[in-house]
């Protein structure tokens, strides 16, 4: 396995970002400014109009897809020259991965809000039908933090939380009397399979061996969580907290508290789209960054997860949005903390760049659970997919502060709530230091 990420994340000056809005300039004049940009293929941007007036983009019901809704519902998408966007809500994982297969032209749809790790496995033709690739590039993060790991409220006296050892021995115990231990997560490979992996098996559980592992759509985890179909779950918000203020569950820990700033979701597009619209993919990450610095203001939540509330995108109280966006995280044990930094992250601490050492994180953990092979060219696959190099220049032409741009494509070493650190230079050894996982 190779990897050669270098580098350490730049601070982030706050009184920048607020700097960092458009600087009055239209969108067309910025698309002229960016038409030097050298894209995939080598194609070049020239002229001020994108290509095309739109794209087809999925979304699943959970609060990080907030910059793709907000920038319909704001108009930022026309604004920037793409008046017939369509952002569409997908069903599942699974069938955002079908839909991207199948693309706009047919029926399907031409990128999506995603799972980070995502538009890897679907490159590499790992989660697609007979394993045929269809390859995918990473635009932007579009979050980072605020997911969460829930458990069924009859394991609340087991006092479990970032701590998942507490559930080791009443596990065994129920699966020694015949009964099955369900952990849910929204995809395999994806980041919540990966985040409760991990918290698992810091405790010394293993997620094959000692539980079954389901998949289940985020929508649809606190129906069955209610039914007694799991017995805990990682998934996004509004759902843990909409589980905690429904009285069926509790929230062991949030994935922040596992990783602090962590990436999350992504916004991935086709690569063959944004070969063919070059101009339009530059207008559609200019019109996203917008977004995500509105989303980013405290003063804008009230009215996001009222936004984010309605029919058409989530059809939930907006209170099971709100408190969460605000840091407020009841955790529905007792534990009520208020005015936390867990909050969801849309673009400070540069949560919008799509860091390449944050890409080797979850390739690296998806080669522990025996996603990719061990001898999988890290590096190269990331190199690939992700396109910094194309958020870079939709942030000079947005007039992005200088602040907010990282100074290299690697966020540095990270470190885990467990001490276990990871080093993008050298992910073979943060492997080794891994008690339990599928490779040697």
């Amino acid at each position: 396995m190779s990897s050669k990420f270098q580098g350490s994340m730049t601070s982030m000056d706050i009184s920048a970002t607020r700097r960092s809005l458009l600087r009055g300039a239209g969108s067309a004049a910025a698309l002229l400014a960016a038409a030097r940009v050298s894209l995939p293929g080598g194609a070049f941007a020239q002229g001020a109009g994108p290509e095309v007036k739109g794209a087809k983009i999925g979304y699943i019901a959970l609060t990080d897809a907030a910059p793709l809704i907000v920038a319909q519902e704001k108009g930022m998408f026309a604004k920037h020259g793409l008046p017939e966007m369509e952002i569409l809500k997908q069903a599942s994982w699974a069938a955002t991965r079908d839909n991207l297969v199948l693309g706009g032209g047919s029926n399907g749809i031409d990128g999506a809000h995603i799972l980070s790790p995502l538009p890897y496995l679907i490159s590499a033709g790992k989660v697609t039908q007979n394993s045929v690739p269809t390859p995918m590039v990473i635009l932007a993060r579009l979050n980072l933090d605020s997911q969460a790991i829930s458990v069924a409220q009859e394991y609340k006296d087991t006092k479990v939380g970032l701590d998942s050892s507490p559930l080791k021995e009443v596990f065994a115990k129920k699966k020694a009397e015949g009964k099955d231990v369900k952990i849910a997560m929204t995809f395999p490979g994806g980041t919540h399979d990966l985040w409760i992996r991990y918290w698992l098996a810091a405790g010394g559980i293993d997620p094959d061996k000692d539980v079954s592992t389901i998949v289940v759509p985020p929508p649809q985890m606190v129906a069955n969580m209610k039914v007694g179909n799991m017995d805990a779950f990682c998934v996004g918000e509004p759902w843990n907290e909409q589980l905690v203020n429904q009285g069926i569950g509790f929230t062991a820990c949030t994935t922040g508290e596992i990783w602090k700033k962590h990436p999350e979701k992504a916004l991935s597009m086709r690569a063959d789209w944004v070969e063919k619209n070059p101009k339009a993919a530059l207008a559609m990450l200019m019109a996203v960054m917008e977004a995500q610095q509105w989303c980013d203001s405290m003063a804008n939540k009230d009215e996001m997860a009222t936004i984010l509330g309605k029919r058409q995108w989530f059809n939930v109280p907006p209170v099971d949005v709100l408190g969460r966006l605000k840091g407020d995280v009841n955790y529905g044990n007792g534990r009520v903390a208020k005015g936390t930094d867990l909050y969801m992250k849309f673009w400070q601490d540069h949560a919008s760049f799509p860091f390449k050492s944050h890409d080797a994180w979850f390739l690296t953990e998806d080669i522990r659970w025996g996603k990719f092979e061990p001898t999988t060219d890290v590096t190269a696959m990331v190199a690939k997919v992700n396109r910094a190099d194309i958020w870079r220049e939709a942030a000079k032409a947005l007039g992005v502060a200088a602040a907010d741009i990282p100074a290299t494509d690697s966020r540095g070493t990270e470190t885990m709530f467990d001490g276990k650190v990871f080093d993008p230079a050298d992910p073979s050894a943060y492997l080794k230091s891994l008690a339990i996982k599928r490779i040697a």
